[in-house]
């Protein structure tokens, strides 16, 4: 077998990640997969790149040597292919590259974009990993990148990037079977869910750690199980086998029901992340405006969500004159005098446009 550049960054990205678990998840790949390349290629060069450990893989003396070497390829690989972009856009070729956390808004944020600039080559790439999402716009490889941070867990922002909040607590809610004893309450408590399996993506930067904090903080120590998969997840919740935090603009599994946790021990905040030097401010405030519609559109249509939204007072759904607007409905503001008083929200209604 002969060695590309494909290898190469292969090699990079194990060594990058600590184990090839964490690797496969950063290049989009299962980690058999990327075993069995990681097993050719050792195979080609004749000798052992990585030793095995409990605690991830770390490169052998012959495999910090292949590495040094490596390094400058995939870098200059990279530059090279950054550079030939960049050539298509001064052409005159519009483009924007996206990335993104899994999140409902992304689809409504892509259908403005298509609907605002037709024109323009539109790409987006959703990974689980924040901290992936904001190298990849270091490196130019994305324009715009809409991350979540873990409140206690601050991501490190790589200089010369802008940045613009979205939400700055989302509280994080608990998906649970509709059979599930405390199911019938509106707000749970953790200890309400105290001897239940709780599940999380391990995968997911800083989720299962704060997750065990706010379980310290309460004085509980439940189970907790990794899956990757959402399919077999949500299967799990809706059986009763697990429950698990989830976003508050989630819809509703069918055998499940999603309830906000009282206290919000769970929060994230959202944000934007850009590069200042192919994304001029003015594109970005119309990228960002439309991105918040999208978001306010499914918080609204989420009646646990819209409540705590009312019912903290949030900013995102005051209008310029301080009257809150109905994201369903159009952008014109909905009178609300009280709010933050116990005012009950206006009951859902079709969406008529964005």
């Amino acid at each position: 077998m002969e060695l590309d550049v494909r290898h190469l960054r292969a090699l990079c990205a194990i060594a990058d990640a600590g184990s090839v678990r964490k690797a496969a998840v950063q290049l989009g790949v299962t980690q058999p997969s990327l075993t069995t390349q990681l097993r050719r290629i050792e195979n080609a060069i004749g000798g052992l790149l990585f030793t095995r450990e409990q605690s991830g893989s770390r490169p052998t003396p012959l495999g910090r040597s292949v590495l040094s070497r490596a390094r400058p390829i995939v870098a200059d690989m990279s530059a090279l292919v950054t550079a030939a972009k960049d050539a298509v856009v001064v052409s005159g070729e519009a483009r924007l590259r996206i990335g993104s956390i899994g999140n409902r808004a992304v689809a409504g944020w892509l259908r403005r974009l298509h609907s605002r600039i037709p024109e323009a080559d539109t790409t987006i790439h959703i990974d689980v990993s924040a901290n992936m999402l904001l190298q990849m716009v270091e490196t130019n490889q994305l324009d715009i990148a809409f991350v979540h941070e873990v409140e206690g867990f601050p991501l490190r922002i790589p200089s010369g990037l802008e940045r613009r909040v979205l939400v700055a607590r989302e509280p994080q809610f608990v998906a649970l079977s509709a059979a599930h004893a405390a199911a019938g309450r509106p707000v749970l408590h953790l200890a309400d869910l105290a001897d239940d399996r709780w599940m999380v993506d391990p995968t997911v930067d800083d989720e299962c750690a704060a997750m065990r904090r706010a379980f310290a903080a309460a004085g509980l120590n439940p189970r907790v199980v990794h899956v990757r998969d959402y399919t077999t997840a949500a299967e799990l919740v809706a059986s009763g086998e697990a429950v698990s935090p989830c976003q508050p603009t989630s819809g509703p599994r069918l055998g499940a029901v999603i309830r906000p946790l009282h206290g919000d021990p769970l929060t994230v905040r959202l944000f934007v992340v850009w590069r200042p030097s192919t994304v001029v401010a003015a594109e970005m405030d119309a990228h960002f405006a439309d991105l918040k519609e999208s978001y306010l559109e499914l918080a609204w249509a989420n009646t646990a969500y819209r409540e705590w939204l009312l019912r903290h007072d949030s900013p995102l759904l005051r209008a310029e004159d301080g009257r809150i607007r109905d994201p369903l409905l159009t952008r014109r503001p909905v009178r609300a005098p009280g709010i933050g008083r116990g005012l009950t929200a206006p009951p859902p209604q079709p969406v008529v446009g964005p």
